[in-house]
């Protein structure tokens, strides 16, 4: 696996890069890449079938000038923001890597990472939901997925240090949620792991073996997505 630690200034790139990564692994067979990145500015980022107007208060985040995007994966929405760690993984549909049923590929990768954070945090981890990395009743990663036929491209986030009262303040109670939320509003529901995201980053590389940096970034791809898509407020507002 190769590894790529990069963050683009701008959010809609962000996004980009991982739909051109996951096409440029299923095109080119190329291998399966781990990156890394954590935004400087707050951002709203909402599921591909998300209503915008029902998950994000669109008031408040006009107030503070915090713009709103869409990914091409499923999920809830998310704010993304600095303490806010993201990892995407374009990793190969293998029958014992990526099994066919949505929850059990899930459970493939979260397995992985419940171990990771166990191992640094000294505390047990465990998984909630379908998607989610819970301590205790607490959440500390919410992660989504979008599938091909050879590769599929799974993408979380991990909360270090993001400032949870801005999650409160711009995201309604999500219109679905997981049984173990209990409809507990966003400061009751999240956790900071409190710890350095440089650790953290190290973690990922050594559990799935990303030695080998990555070199073939697919800049024209990532433009054009970006020019026709990601910044595109029919793309964005589509729902």
């Amino acid at each position: 696996m190769k590894y790529l630690d990069l963050t683009f200034a701008e959010p809609a790139a962000n996004l980009a890069c991982d739909e051109a990564l996951l096409d440029y692994c299923e095109s080119k067979d190329a291998g399966e890449v781990l990156r890394v990145w954590e935004p400087a500015d707050y951002f709203v980022v909402v599921g591909y079938s998300n209503k915008v107007a029902v998950e994000v208060d669109l008031a408040a985040c006009a107030a503070q000038k915090i713009p709103v995007y869409r990914r091409f994966s499923g999920g809830g929405a998310v704010l993304q923001g600095p303490g806010c760690l993201n990892y995407s993984l374009a990793i190969k549909n293998e029958p014992m890597r990526s099994a066919v049923n949505i929850a059990e590929s899930f459970k493939t990768i979260l397995k992985r990472h419940q171990e990771l954070f166990t191992e640094l945090l000294s505390e047990p981890v465990q998984i909630g939901g379908i998607s989610d990395l819970v301590i205790g009743d607490k959440k500390i990663s919410g992660n989504s997925q979008h599938r091909k036929s050879h590769y599929t491209l799974f993408h979380g986030t991990v909360l270090l240090n993001l400032d949870l009262s801005m999650i409160q303040a711009t995201l309604r109670m999500p219109s679905k949620e997981p049984g173990y939320r209990q409809h507990r509003p966003h400061a009751e529901f999240l956790r900071n792991l409190v710890i350095d995201a440089e650790r953290v980053r190290l973690s990922l590389k050594k559990k799935w073996g990303a030695e080998e940096l990555f070199s073939c970034l697919p800049s024209e791809k990532i433009e054009q997505a970006v020019r026709e898509r990601y910044s595109q407020q029919p793309w964005n507002f589509k729902f």
